[in-house]
């Protein structure tokens, strides 16, 4: 939400009903299983692998969907990173490759 409020955010003239809303939802409820496992082992978190050439953007992203997801090439927060942080790694956090994302 607060990328998509800021007017010079890359993608702020991409402003999709459905989609905006099920990404906040998912947000959301990041932030809710976080708080309600904190006392397990188990991380919850939030990538963002950036824009993906996917079926939903016709192919027009600039990254791989490898680039999305491994860790490599300087994507230090890629999903993959997130699914193996230590015991004692973040939980209940949105990442991107640039770090924390803010809610």
């Amino acid at each position: 939400m607060t990328q998509n409020s800021d007017p010079n955010y890359e993608f702020t003239d991409f402003k999709y009903l459905a989609y905006n809303s099920s990404k906040t939802a998912v947000n959301a409820i990041t932030v809710l299983l976080a708080a309600d496992l904190k006392d397990t082992a188990i991380k919850v978190n939030a990538a963002d692998p950036g824009f993906t050439a996917t079926d939903i953007n016709q192919y027009q992203g600039y990254r791989t969907v490898e680039q999305a997801a491994i860790p490599t090439g300087g994507y230090a927060y890629a999903p993959v990173r997130l699914a193996t942080l230590p015991d004692d790694g973040s939980s209940g956090g949105f990442f991107d490759e640039n770090g924390v994302v803010p809610w």
